[in-house]
């Protein structure tokens, strides 16, 4: 609930919610669903547009303080002998693989 109604509607459920000595949390999400509208009808609140100036990726942010990779590209020679390594005949190939 929390996510959805701000806290004061929370703790406006949950002090409705034990004046009735109902107390479980369908009790409290109605009252304080019943508190949330409440202040609704009394002042429309208009969301603000958030600032997205200040909004930076930290991903970019850790990147720009790392100093540049200068190590060579890794070898995989190695691995092209897989590559031309073939089955048996007497082993059939593996479903989906090529011959």
């Amino acid at each position: 609930m929390g996510r959805h109604l701000s806290h004061e509607h929370l703790v406006a459920g949950l002090a409705s919610g034990l004046r009735a000595g109902a107390l479980t949390a369908d009790a409290v999400a109605l009252e304080a669903r019943k508190a949330a509208e409440a202040d609704e009808v009394a002042t429309p609140v208009v969301p603000a547009e958030p600032d997205r100036t200040n909004v930076t990726s930290l991903t970019e942010r850790r990147l720009a303080q790392l100093p540049p990779d200068t190590r060579p590209p890794p070898l995989v020679a190695a691995y092209d002998q897989l590559l031309r390594a073939r089955q048996p005949a007497d082993h059939p190939a593996i479903q989906g693989e090529m011959p």
